[in-house]
Parts: C-alpha cells; sequence; structure tokens
C-alpha cells in the first residue's frame, strides 16, 4: 500500500474538517464527494487509526483528528508562505542587495534612486559602500558587490555600465581668485595655477576626462596636491592651495571662501552610471536597474509638474 501522505490528503482533511460534512468539504475543493471520502479513508489507513466519528447525520472528529487538524493547518499555513516567500524571491522582493558607490554621487540623484528603491521593495536587505570608481569595479569583479554606481567608469569585461545622470564641469577657485566675480571662466584661464586634485587610482577614465578640457587648450594642470573627497578639495581650494576642476554637484556642498564658475565653451560632462554584471538575471538587481535608469525622468516629471 502507498504510505506517502501528500498535501493533497491534508488539505481534503482539513477541509473535511472545518466544515464537518463531507458534501460542503467537496464543493469547497471543487471534488465530488464520492472521490474525496475515498481520500480520507486512504488516509485513515496510512495513519493506522481513524480521523472522523461517521453517523447517518453528522461527522465529528476524533481524538487523532483533531491533533492532525491542528498540526495539517499549521503544515498547510508555513507551505503557502514558503511559496509566497519563493515567488517574492523570483520577483526580485525580498532577499539582499549590495551596491557601490562613489560619494559624490550622493550629490546627485542617487539618494532619490535608493529611496524609490526602498519605498519599493522594502523586504529587501540594501547594503550600501561608498566606495571609489575604481573599487566599486573591482567589488564587481570579486562578487562583493551586485551593482554600483560609478562616476565616468572605465570600461570593463563583463561588467555593463549604464548612464544614469550627466552633469558640466565646473572650475572650483578660492573666492578670493582674480577670476572669482566672473559668470563663467575660460580653461585657458587657469594655465599657470596649482590644482588640487584627485588621486587617479580612484578611476582612470574619470581622472583624465576633467583634464583633458585643459589639454584642448594647451596644457595639462599641475597637480600639487591630492585629496580623495570632494569636500577635502573644496576645503583646500578654498584655503588657497590652488583651484580644481569638478562636477556640477560640488555647487551643493559649496562654502562662502570658494566659488565655482561654468566652464566656457566646453561640452565634457561627467556621468553617474549604473553597473552590473553583463548578463545579470537576478530580479533583485534588474529591478534596481530599472529604477536607477528611470529615476532621472521620474524626478524631471515630478519637478515639471
Amino acid at each position: 500500500m502507498d504510505t506517502d501522505i501528500e498535501l493533497r490528503h491534508l488539505r481534503y482533511f482539513v477541509a473535511v474538517a472545518e466544515e464537518l460534512h463531507f458534501g460542503r468539504a467537496a464543493l469547497r475543493l471543487h471534488l465530488a464527494q464520492p472521490p474525496l471520502s475515498q481520500q480520507i479513508r486512504k488516509l485513515e489507513e496510512m495513519l493506522g487509526y481513524p480521523l472522523f466519528t461517521r453517523t447517518s447525520r453528522s461527522v465529528s472528529l476524533t481524538n487523532p483528528g483533531k491533533v492532525l487538524l491542528e498540526r495539517a493547518q499549521h503544515t498547510l499555513r508555513n507551505v503557502q508562505r514558503d511559496l509566497e516567500e519563493t515567488r517574492s524571491v523570483g520577483r526580485g522582493e525580498v532577499g539582499s542587495l549590495h551596491i557601490g558607490f562613489v560619494g559624490s554621487g550622493m550629490l546627485t540623484t542617487l539618494p532619490a534612486i535608493f529611496r524609490a528603491y526602498r519605498e519599493a521593495y522594502p523586504r529587501v536587505r540594501l547594503h550600501l559602500h561608498e566606495s571609489f570608481t575604481a573599487r566599486v569595479v573591482e567589488g564587481l569583479g570579486n562578487g562583493t558587490l551586485d551593482a554600483g554606481i560609478l562616476r565616468d567608469g572605465d570600461p570593463t569585461e563583463g561588467v555593463s555600465i549604464t548612464t544614469i545622470f550627466s552633469e558640466p564641469f565646473v572650475a572650483v577657485l578660492p573666492a578670493s581668485h582674480r577670476c572669482a566675480g566672473q559668470r563663467s571662466i575660460s580653461p585657458a584661464a587657469l594655465r599657470d595655477e596649482p590644482f588640487v586634485y584627485y588621486p587617479r587610482s580612484a578611476g582612470a577614465r574619470a581622472f583624465e576626462k576633467p583634464l583633458a578640457i585643459f589639454e584642448e587648450h594647451g596644457f595639462r594642470p599641475q597637480i600639487v596636491q591630492e585629496a580623495s573627497h570632494w569636500l577635502t578639495i573644496l576645503r583646500l581650494v578654498g584655503a588657497g592651495l590652488g583651484v580644481s576642476v569638478a562636477p556640477a554637484c560640488v555647487r551643493l556642498i559649496n562654502s562662502p571662501d570658494v566659488v565655482c564658475l561654468p566652464l566656457r565653451g566646453s561640452k565634457a560632462v561627467s556621468n553617474i552610471e549604473l553597473a552590473y554584471h553583463a548578463g545579470e538575471s537576478r530580479p533583485t538587481v534588474e529591478r534596481f536597474a530599472k529604477i536607477a535608469t528611470n529615476a532621472p525622468r521620474r524626478i524631471a516629471a515630478r519637478r515639471a509638474g
């Protein structure tokens, strides 16, 4: 005899036990009554004990039936929760997501992206790791990160990079600089100035792109001081150690001793980018990517409205 109890046996039993009527239980299960009665008898044979006391007028649970009802209801609830959890994982609604990001991204649309993702998928554990572009790409390569927010990332084999936000560069000058009162400045005007700048190790493309603006005017800036964070760079510029060139978003952390001027004639832009493994198919990553790439459009529409 087959002794394997299946979930359907438990569902049939619970329906009869809750209705205490085979006819109503059959309707509830969308079954004919004879097959349902047959399955209950089979379950009783497998257990070796009667689950119901049957008379011509009533159906009641035996003591083993009362015990099984409590356990079967618990089992079916757990199975349902497990199935829902599995579906949620498949939809990218639960799990964990490790995202690396460049600090300057927090001065752009990045906070809005994180907020939108958190609101859409509150059950996903979001782990955020601030770093430099080069290290974020390294984290994608060694598997410690699932996705990354870069600034002007270097093309990397096996990594898909998509621009989600672009902004111009600005010249960063001490408020006491001779050109500080201008509305804009030509890159050529900074030919003989010492520069405070971030290290090349943060990312080769991010390092070279702003410098190319000045190379178009026949010179390469002389970097006299390096710093790893824009707040530090701005403070050093304000202290008179030199000038710099930065993404326009640094205006948000500007101080009275520093001015940021548009670079006249320059069309160069700095890109905030989304990066993840090429061929990525995990729903959590795909859903974050969708929110990240759509965020600037949603923000613009909200402002326009």
